[in-house]
């Protein structure tokens, strides 16, 4: 698969600011598409426009922005493996929930060009006063999944699912977790899946550059 998230490697505190410097250079003035005559304020992906952070969402402050990158999938229920491009955004509108959107389309071959549109999500990230997240992604599908998860430390998130709803012509699935990963200024995250006919086993992997924020 493509990227694991790994445990935060030690090193110089000023090399990691100086090079989340060089990064934003390219990032900091971007921000979602926003109409400009809404009621109130719209969602933000960056942290330095519009309102600001909840205090619950502290946690989350390393996932908001907008993050574009390649990742695979790969599982017993899927005909063959592929590769895909996908964008996610994670943003907020100062109450304590980020709003998770991701959109992915599939490629005829790592960095090649783009044959089909693949999988879509979108849902709420709603941290709790116990340090638990709750994770509500809903799929183009058919699904709905509610995952329950904690932090594992100040860059690492692991979930996995409490409930899965379907409809009646969803595709098949009993469960799923996934693990999400700021590794050196990039979003990295695996999803396994499980079916009625397989356990859990990997599904999707992908390691995401930040474009916005």
């Amino acid at each position: 698969m493509t990227a694991t998230p790994n445990e935060p490697q030690r090193g110089s505190g000023d090399a990691a600011v100086a090079a989340a410097a060089e990064r934003a250079k390219l990032t900091r003035h971007r921000n979602l598409p926003e109409f400009d005559d809404l009621p109130g304020p719209g969602d933000t992906a960056n942290l330095r426009m519009g309102p600001s952070l909840h205090d619950a969402c502290l946690s989350l402050l390393p996932l908001v922005g907008v993050w574009r990158g390649e990742g695979e999938a790969s599982h017993p229920s899927l005909d063959e493996s592929y590769r895909f491009v996908q964008q996610v955004s994670l943003a907020h509108d100062g109450r304590p929930f980020l709003i998770y959107e991701s959109r992915a389309w599939r490629l005829d071959g790592e960095g090649g060009k783009v044959i089909a549109p693949a999988f879509r999500e979108s849902g709420f990230w709603r941290p709790q006063p116990d340090d638990t997240i709750e994770l509500l992604l809903l799929h183009e599908t058919g699904v709905a999944e509610m995952f329950f998860g904690s932090a594992r430390n100040q860059t690492t998130w692991e979930f996995g699912t409490d409930a899965v709803l379907r409809t009646p012509t969803s595709e098949d699935v009993t469960a799923a977790s996934r693990l999400y990963g700021v590794v050196e200024g990039s979003l990295a995250y695996v999803e396994e899946r499980a079916t009625s006919e397989h356990e859990l086993q990997p599904r999707l992997s992908a390691k995401l550059d930040r474009i916005v924020g």
